[in-house]
């Protein structure tokens, strides 16, 4: 109550008050605003990443099922986009089945 009324007796000093409140509220909006800024970015991330790693399960998939019709190394190569190496692994991981 005290500050109120010093406040409200002297002009200048109420105009530092209501600067310095205005700084205090445009810094947390600021701050609120760079919170959220981060958190959609982080979804936006794991969206793209959950997207890629389905990506990658499906295309798998799909080289077991051509090796499992006999298709060629080369062939599924071509066609799926993946390595070489990976379409081995899943070779050596359908023989273990």
């Amino acid at each position: 109550m005290d500050t109120l009324e010093f406040l409200s007796q002297d002009a200048a000093t109420r105009m530092e008050y209501d600067a310095r409140m205005k700084y205090l509220r445009d810094e947390a909006s600021r701050m609120n605003g760079a919170k959220a800024e981060g958190h959609a970015e982080g979804r936006a991330e794991g969206i793209a990443e959950g997207i890629a790693k389905g990506e990658q399960k499906k295309a798998e998939a799909i080289v077991l099922e051509l090796l499992a019709l006999g298709v060629e190394t080369s062939v599924i190569l071509k066609a799926s986009g993946l390595t070489e190496q990976q379409i081995l692994r899943s070779k050596s991981q359908m023989g273990k089945h």
